[in-house]
């Protein structure tokens, strides 16, 4: 059990990824697809997203602690103290950014459908932005999952 933090390295990885792929291509797009009512689905799918956040959050304050723990200062240099720092950053702006100002839009909207208020156009805007930063994530998550080796020596991460 000597390699406990490199393990739960490669599961917070598995599980931000993972979370971030399943909910965002996955859930939500079938969420959608079977639920009528996308007021509803908007609801249950804003849900999931909040809950991939602060998965994401907890996984990437554990990604970043352990790179400075095992390389100290070097670990600026490491490519995957770089991919987790901007995914981390993306999760951030989105958890601390966007679902608040999203949710507000919503509220604000009431008794109405936030699509068929006066502010739909906001909400459109910052939903495609989202969905932008969300791609931009899932791309950095696949240089990780695929660049990342559990039972790597430290020489030979990221060859």
């Amino acid at each position: 059990m000597k390699n406990i933090s490199h393990h739960l390295a490669s599961l917070a990885i598995t599980a931000w990824v993972g979370s971030l792929w399943a909910i965002s291509y996955l859930a939500a797009p079938v969420l959608f697809y079977m639920q009528p009512d996308r007021e509803l689905a908007g609801s249950l799918a804003g849900h999931m997203f909040s809950a991939m956040h602060d998965i994401g959050l907890v996984c990437g304050v554990y990604l970043l602690t352990y790179l400075f723990w095992r390389f100290k200062r070097a670990a600026a240099r490491q490519p995957m103290f770089w991919a987790s720092s901007l995914m981390l950053l993306i999760t951030l702006i989105m958890l601390f950014y966007f679902e608040p100002t999203m949710n507000g839009l919503k509220a604000e909207a009431l008794p109405l459908d936030v699509m068929h208020s006066a502010y739909a156009a906001r909400f459109r805007m910052l939903h495609g932005i989202s969905q932008m930063l969300t791609l931009a994530e899932s791309l950095v998550g696949a240089y990780l999952v695929i660049k990342y080796r559990p039972h790597s020596t430290l020489q030979e991460e990221f060859v």
